[in-house]
């Protein structure tokens, strides 16, 4: 999933896309200890501490996959056109708008910007993308779940954050494309899974994007709906579960392929999860989600740190960005 280039006596480093799942799971976890505060009295530092690393994190990863574009465009082309990896390009703009929320809070000029900037280029980006999927010709064994993240984590997250924002119309029309989308698509990523090839060892781990449409499409209800927590909500949430069943039975099949970054697709809907358990109890709506809360928010914070312990050990070794 990430790529180094190497010529004599020189080497550098070439951001993948695939990193901006980085961000996508900072940014959860953030919102996640900023919603801490409010239900809990957490100290209200610790989220806007970690949504500032999350904004450093963001600016380091564009600054790098721009240079990559500058300076190694056969690279980039190489990415653009693969027919799985083409797919992580989606979470740029993605990753923009979960930057724009925090922003807001300190400057709603640039958050604004930031997050309307993010949804349109997820929207072109989807568009284009997904829109050539349409003409047929691929394999059956690219088919796999890196592929929600145009059209699916795209249109969600925008829906999202333009709610925040409080473009509830605009928001209810991404959540809708997200929620078709999703639909659309989970049949046939299932179906390739079930019949096809088992996934490659470098590929298994993106498997935990499989929790993110449930999880983030729970989120996004309750962001549109202004809390409701209705019979649709339950059934959005009660799939995130049995999803996250699934992925927990096939953890030690994971764990198979040893720790790389591609772990990190288990985290935005881990911590979408985890925010719409957190919403849910602070609404005092349904006694089983309000008990579950604060346990499964300490086992994210586990998860997570360790995540990032593993990252950063990979950047000191020199070994972030290889092959």
């Amino acid at each position: 999933m990430s790529t180094i280039s190497v010529s004599p006596g020189v080497r550098h480093f070439s951001v993948p896309a695939s990193s901006f799942g980085i961000v996508l799971g900072m940014a959860g976890f953030s919102n996640c200890w900023r919603f801490a505060h409010v239900i809990w009295g957490m100290d209200a530092r610790i989220g806007d501490a970690l949504s500032a690393l999350t904004a450093i994190v963001w600016l380091t990863l564009l600054a790098g996959y721009a240079m990559k574009w500058w300076r190694d465009r056969d690279d980039a082309m190489t990415e653009f056109e693969h027919p799985i990896q083409c797919c992580f390009i989606g979470l740029v703009p993605v990753s923009t708008s979960l930057v724009g929320m925090w922003v807001a809070t300190w400057s709603e000029t640039a958050g604004t910007a930031l997050v309307i900037g993010g949804a349109a280029g997820q929207l072109g980006f989807s568009t284009y993308r997904s829109g050539a999927l349409l003409r047929g010709g691929r394999s059956q064994l690219d088919t796999t779940a890196v592929m929600y993240l145009p059209t699916v984590a795209g249109n969600f997250v925008s829906a999202i954050a333009l709610s925040t924002l409080g473009y509830m119309d605009a928001a209810k029309l991404f959540f809708g494309a997200g929620l078709f989308s999703w639909l659309a698509l989970e049949s046939v990523i299932t179906h390739r899974l079930y019949t096809a090839e088992p996934l490659a060892r470098g590929v298994r781990p993106t498997l935990g994007i499989q929790l993110a449409p449930p999880a983030v499409a729970s989120v996004a209800y309750l962001s549109i709906t202004h809390n409701s927590v209705d019979m649709v909500f339950l059934a959005l949430f009660g799939y995130a579960v049995l999803q996250l069943l699934l992925l927990s039975r096939l953890l030690p099949w994971f764990m198979e392929t040893g720790f790389s970054p591609a772990y990190w697709a288990f985290s935005f809907g881990g911590t979408a999860f985890v925010l719409a358990s957190m919403r849910t109890s602070s609404l005092h709506a349904h006694p089983l989600v309000d008990v579950l809360a604060l346990p499964l928010f300490v086992l994210l914070n586990l998860t997570i740190l360790s995540l990032f312990i593993a990252t950063v050990r990979l950047l000191l070794l020199g070994k972030l960005f290889m092959k």
